[in-house]
């Protein structure tokens, strides 16, 4: 709605382009009238001057800690597991075991804005206990001690109907991922969450509130189940649904491709030279007094206008009667309209998807049995197929882009992208991430020896990746045999460049994250103590800790993708340093014990490099030299 500054001959309003950029970038700083919420943006200065009970209108108990949460920083760390990766150096696809909370607070520096799609399908409020919380600290035992028990698995979090905070508890963990995962999608990225009844109305008033409601792009009612249930007084439940919100206006909703059975109303009965065509309605939907007008025809007729008017002004209506596009009834009554099929850019996506065209939950459990030789170690996964579509809409097969997936379950994501990719050539790249939760004791998993969730999720990709590659060896060796060539692979070699690399995460390999501030002392104080207690607890951090985990959590929390690569510099002759790139950052980065005089020396005269290394490894004038000569290209970790 205009107002009266809108027919004011003002210059630019600033003001208002600034609030426009800090909606579109923090949606919810806003109110849902549009409004600045000054005590959202208090939170994220200095959340103590804060003391305030929530007054939007759609507000839960522990909504504001949620919040906190999200954005609190991770002082964890991720580790590769070579043991677990499968083809992990021809593949940017990875797998993360661990809290998916804490798991995007350490991709949000690497993989901010580079996401394309965001898929999950997070536990449904179904009253029985999950395992996320956004209450995550180094020292939680439910998580850091229990992961490490295969055993005990790790659980974490309660949440039964007879729990007055019932929905609260279910918001607070949705809300603050929610959040986090915002700020990975690229401005053309789009999220997908599938969920039930239970919390449907829910969740897309959160979503309303993190990603915008003006970004809501859809939802797909999805047909679970196809056989009918016996009669129980009850609505036999046949379906699901996967809401849809876009980061911004910059995503582009694709079409799908047609078949025959979509094309089956064109014809050509007169032999159109433009081929197959149908009729199209030439009526306006909504009243338009300028669009009301007779029609002469040929003979002289008239023909009188539709209630609404026609779909065209008279004088465009008349060049497709010129054209041809238009036509007359032999009766000369009415007019036709042709939409020819060479002219139909595949099919708009509808917001109702039918389990024979993508598949239900008894096909995904079929689908695991044929992975598992019968077993199905999973009870409610998704069908492939139903992904597979999803990312047709949002993929074409010309991109190397990123899914996301951070409730990773049984991993179905993977399979659908790298048969996707099989299918069409198509480079996508996914990310899975999922909690080492533990299986029940009594179940199929349990007992063929998936002790975790998230041991489901790399066997079930790491048997995809097997079964791909089995599958081209066979094509690329029976085209060999029809032209009379030599195999194209032997048994040992992958066919194609799929795998993944696995990364668990972990507790950060600097002691001093456990240190504690002392309540009594200054803020100049606590910061001597922990100068004393880093120089005590990390003199010996290399010697005491693997060097690759030391190096990833450096470069992660400098912003490198977990795909960087290392190339030792020999030129460096006092040190052992390497030169890591992920694509687009770079730097120079050295993990010794001690930084050689020489070696400060070299960046004396190149100061075009970053520069790396441990604080430990300095003495005050290194460390005064390093800063002098490289300014911001120098860390001191």
């Amino acid at each position: 709605m205009k107002t009266i500054n809108d027919y004011m001959p003002n210059s630019h309003d600033w003001n208002n382009e600034r609030l426009q950029i800090l909606k579109q970038q923090f949606p919810d700083w806003f109110t849902s009238e549009g409004n600045l919420n000054i005590d959202e943006v208090k939170k994220a200065v200095n959340p103590d001057t804060v003391n305030e009970t929530e007054r939007y209108e759609f507000r839960w108990f522990g909504k504001s800690q949620a919040k906190r949460n999200a954005f609190t920083p991770s002082n964890a760390t991720l580790v590769y597991d070579d043991a677990r990766s499968v083809n992990p150096n021809d593949s940017e696809n990875l797998i993360i075991e661990g809290e998916n909370l804490e798991v995007l607070k350490l991709l949000s520096g690497s993989y901010r804005e580079k996401i394309k799609c965001i898929y999950i399908d997070p536990p449904y409020n179904t009253g029985k206990d999950f395992v996320y919380s956004d209450n995550f600290t180094q020292d939680k035992r439910g998580y850091w001690e229990d992961t490490e028990v295969l055993e005990n698995g790790v659980k974490i979090d309660t949440n039964t109907e007879t729990d007055g905070r019932y929905h609260s508890n279910w918001l607070n963990m949705m809300y603050s991922r929610l959040l986090i995962a915002r700020q990975l999608l690229r401005e053309d990225g789009v999220i997908f969450i599938s969920i039930d009844d239970n919390e449907v109305h829910h969740l897309r008033k959160l979503c309303d509130e993190v990603f915008g409601e003006e970004n809501f792009v859809g939802n797909i009612v999805w047909q679970h189940s196809i056989q009918p249930k016996g009669y129980s007084g009850k609505f036999s439940v046949h379906h699901n649904y996967t809401i849809c919100y876009q980061k911004s206006s910059a995503f582009e909703l694709l079409s799908l491709g047609r078949t025959d059975e979509h094309n089956k109303s064109y014809s050509n009965p007169d032999n159109d030279p433009k081929g197959l065509w149908r009729t199209g309605d030439v009526r306006n939907a909504l009243y338009r007094p300028n669009l009301i007008y007779d029609i002469v025809t040929p003979a002289g007729r008239i023909i009188e206008p539709p209630k609404n008017g026609w779909r065209w002004s008279k004088d465009t209506l008349q060049k497709k009667i010129e054209t041809g596009e238009i036509f007359f009834s032999k009766d000369e009554t009415r007019i036709v309209r042709k939409i020819h099929l060479s002219t139909v850019e595949g099919r708009t996506p509808e917001t109702i998807w039918f389990g024979k065209d993508v598949g239900t939950t008894r096909d995904a459990t079929e689908e695991l049995k044929r992975l598992f030789n019968g077993e199905t170690p999973f009870d409610t996964p998704k069908p492939s197929t139903f992904i597979s579509k999803l990312l047709e809409i949002v993929f074409d097969k010309e991109n190397d882009d990123i899914v996301l997936d951070f409730f990773g379950g049984s991993g179905t994501t993977g399979q659908a992208i790298m048969e996707l990719n099989k299918e069409d050539g198509g480079n996508r790249k996914f990310i899975l991430v999922q909690i080492p939760e533990a299986t029940d004791e009594k179940s199929e998993a349990y007992k063929a020896g998936y002790k975790k969730i998230s041991d489901i999720t790399i066997e079930r990709n790491k048997r995809v990746v097997a079964k791909i590659e089995k599958e081209s060896a066979e094509k690329a060796n029976k085209k060999a045999g029809e032209l009379q060539l030599e195999p194209a692979t032997s048994n040992n070699q992958p066919t194609t460049k799929l795998g993944f690399k696995v990364f668990k995460l972990q507790k950060s390999n600097f002691p001093r994250v456990d240190f504690a501030p002392d309540p009594e002392l200054d803020d100049v104080a606590n910061l001597e103590l922990l100068k004393k207690y880093i120089a005590d607890k990390e003199s010996q951090l290399v010697n005491a800790f693997n060097k690759e985990e030391l190096m990833t959590e450096i470069l992660l929390k400098n912003n490198f993708s977990l795909n960087y690569t290392t190339i030792p510099q020999e030129q460096f002759t006092k040190n052992e340093i390497v030169f890591a790139t992920d694509g687009e950052k770079e730097t120079l980065i050295c993990l010794d014990v001690s930084i050689a005089p020489e070696t400060v020396a070299y960046f004396k005269t190149n100061t075009n490099q970053k520069f790396i290394c441990l604080e430990r490894a300095l003495d005050t004038t290194k460390k005064y030299n390093l800063k002098h000569d490289l300014g911001d290209k120098f860390n001191a970790f």
